[in-house]
């Protein structure tokens, strides 16, 4: 344990919780908040000479006490925090630990990595043990079973997808029926039960690490849930933006965030509103609350070793903490990198919380926000008849974003309707929408289960029990989708097709990092290069890959004719099919000519 408490047996002082639960050695000076009985009028002390109190602050009930520490020792050791006052004396053990070594993690993520989402409840269950109270699986908002040690026991399947990073959903401590998604904390220092223990989580990490593969946390900044302690105690008295009595309900229009015109009135409610008129809304204004929110980050990342945090709900808490936060965090782990949810299919609204993006005020410092705006243009094209042009429309904006090459697009998440639960969708339009995605630029997201065509309408029906994770439960289970002996024929189907699109990827360069340039969109057909320097044409120096791709969303077949001079394929001569069917592609001196079936793909190698 981090801590231990001792008190006098007639003393009523009572020192019951340290948030963080322990610290380490030569990092940023903590700011320990104590929870605790009748520590009003106490005084509290460090047993290290070295160490002392900045400030203190408790609060009038006598259950909260703010330590500013002035520093953090050099060395890891264990102090003593001893408190004394008119209602007894009491003491506490406390550790600061020695660091992590920097190879344990830390790595960041980029475009040449591929995420996978995961919600832990409902991936595996790899320790019935923990399944404990509020379990449920024929509820579809209670708790299913799915731990940390399911998502470990899995990861040769993940690793053979294709898959090098994984995100797992909060691990929070959520005491609460319905709150099995972990966005509702009641303990923002503790793995929830369900979900295994720290010990759990440290495994994840380090089985990640050991190949070659990375962790990213969700983090949630933004919102505590309704049962947690500070609802009806808060430590200071503007902990959170209004009270359970009396709170204004979040608004998800951001629109006037973005606008130098629009009145405070307009803005107040998405970053000081309660979410879902449900969950409270932390005040980060308050500089206690922004040092807790922030050191928190910071001990997850060294406890676990993470490489990236998914932060929620980015758009609700203000541009001021972003920065502060981020410069800490970035300052620490310079390598680690954020991505932020901002729900919004306008690239002139979500671009505005990227980082190095200044035109709406601070700079948030985000390494980059979730590709919503290419979402809801893939789905509009592959499910509901879009233009291919909705879909160029969309990168075009990329000028918006200080890095566009970091943008995380995707097909779906937690939060939306799965693409096989949508109306008129098929296992063609699905393959189709995957092909774009993991040929496109930036780094994309799959979300578990999308790669065996799993059906789900909205919420909670999107968040089903992937199939064969949960040999004790009935029915949605019996068939598990983990191995391809056991997989029905349409789930083999699109695993193939997704693992072969991610090992083309894997063995592209051109398709992690290179850039993209769009040669031809009408209303059925988009067809584009990727690759470096593409200005230049193709060179026949081996150092210049140019990889086409060739897309035909119509039910026709499309011959089309490409003027080359001038773009990526200039001076190209030769195309090699590798995935897809064989588009009959042949260069001339200033054209290229290739025919697609209806709704099929080709990517080409040039040169």
């Amino acid at each position: 344990m981090a801590c231990s408490f001792t008190a006098q047996a007639q003393n009523t002082v009572k020192l019951l919780k340290i948030d963080p639960p322990n610290w380490w050695a030569a990092m940023p000076k903590p700011m320990l908040l104590v929870e605790g009985e009748h520590l009003d009028g106490a005084h509290f002390r460090l047993s290290d000479p070295s160490l002392h109190l900045e400030r203190t602050t408790i609060s009038p009930n006598g259950h909260w006490a703010e330590l500013w520490l002035v520093s953090s020792p050099a060395k890891p050791e264990t102090i003593t925090i001893a408190v004394d006052g008119p209602n007894g004396k009491a003491t506490s053990t406390y550790r600061f630990d020695e660091r992590r070594p920097s190879r344990s993690g830390f790595a960041g993520f980029s475009s040449k990595d591929v995420m996978y989402l995961i919600m832990t409840d409902r991936f595996a269950d790899g320790d019935p043990s923990n399944n404990g109270s509020n379990y449920d699986p024929a509820k579809p908002r209670a708790w299913h079973g799915g731990d940390l040690r399911g998502i470990t026991q899995h990861l040769d399947y993940l690793q053979q997808l294709g898959i090098t990073t994984v995100w797992i959903t909060p691990v929070y401590q959520n005491h609460e029926a319905q709150s099995y998604h972990g966005y509702g904390a009641t303990d923002m220092y503790s793995v929830d039960e369900h979900f295994g223990s720290l010990d759990d989580l440290k495994a994840l990490s380090s089985e990640l690490h050991q190949r070659g593969m990375k962790l990213v946390l969700d983090t949630v900044p933004n919102h505590v849930g309704p049962s947690h302690v500070w609802v009806n105690d808060s430590p200071e008295p503007d902990w959170f933006h209004g009270s359970k009595a009396d709170h204004r309900l979040a608004q998800g229009d951001f629109k006037p965030l973005t606008d130098p015109h629009a009145p405070w009135l307009t803005q107040r409610d998405v970053t000081q509103g309660w979410f879902a008129n449900v969950l409270p809304d932390l005040n980060q204004e308050n500089a206690t609350v922004a040092q807790y929110l922030t050191q928190n980050a910071m001990w997850w990342i060294e406890q676990a070793g993470l490489d990236g945090l998914r932060i929620d709900t980015f758009p609700y808490v203000s541009r001021e903490f972003w920065r502060s936060y981020h410069r800490q965090i970035h300052a620490l782990y310079p390598r680690l990198t954020t991505v932020g949810e901002v729900f919004n299919g306008d690239a002139t609204i979500t671009s505005a919380f990227a980082g190095g993006v200044t035109r709406n005020g601070v700079d948030t410092g985000l390494d980059t926000p979730f590709d919503f705006p290419t979402y809801f243009a893939l789905r509009d094209v592959f499910l509901h008849g879009a233009a291919m042009t909705k879909l160029t429309d969309v990168l075009r904006l990329d000028a918006l974003y200080p890095h566009p090459e970091r943008l995380v697009p995707f097909l779906g998440n937690h939060d939306t309707a799965r693409f096989m639960g949508e109306p008129g969708a098929t296992s063609t339009k699905l393959k189709l929408a995957f092909a774009v995605l993991l040929t496109m630029r930036g780094m994309p997201q799959l979300y578990s289960g999308d790669e065996i065509a799993m059906p789900g309408g909205n919420d909670p029906d999107n968040r089903r029990d992937f199939p064969g994770g949960f040999p004790n439960n009935i029915g949605v289970n019996a068939s598990g989708a983990f191995d391809s002996a056991t997989r029905s024929a349409p789930q083999e189907e699109m695993h193939h097709w997704v693992a072969g699109l991610l090992d083309l990827r894997r063995s592209h360069p051109s398709l992690q990092s290179g850039e993209e340039q769009v040669l031809q969109a009408d209303d059925t057909v988009l067809v584009y290069a990727r690759g470096q320097e593409l200005q230049s044409g193709c060179m026949q120096d081996g150092k210049h890959q140019r990889t086409l791709v060739a897309v035909n969303n119509g039910a026709h077949v499309q011959t089309i004719k490409l003027a080359i001079t001038n773009t990526a394929l200039e001076n190209c001569h030769e195309a090699k099919l590798l995935l897809g069917t064989d588009p009959s592609a042949k260069f001339n001196d200033d054209s290229f000519l290739l025919t697609l079936q209806p709704n099929d793909v080709a990517v080409l190698d040039t040169e």
